[in-house]
């Protein structure tokens, strides 16, 4: 994926050097940080279970759903 980003000239000019001197790319010095800090983040369970509804069948033993019938039953934003 392509992507444009504004970065302040002192620190492009940073940049630079330090993929120079490992010799490297400025791509790949941005895309190895960029792993170091995914890499980084905590990673804690989500702060509040979902709770899905409840639908109730009239026929227990064979419930047939497809994304219509959900859509008729639950709003959705």
């Amino acid at each position: 994926m392509r992507t444009t980003m504004d970065i302040p000239d002192e620190l492009y000019r940073s940049v630079k050097m330090l993929a120079l001197e490992r010799d490297s790319s400025v791509r790949q010095l941005v895309l190895d940080a960029l792993g170091i800090l995914i890499l980084q983040q905590p990673s804690s369970p989500p702060s509040e279970r979902l709770k899905l509804p409840l639908i109730r069948s009239s026929r227990p033993e064979k419930l047939e759903m497809d994304n219509e019938k959900i859509y008729e039953i639950i709003d959705f934003p």
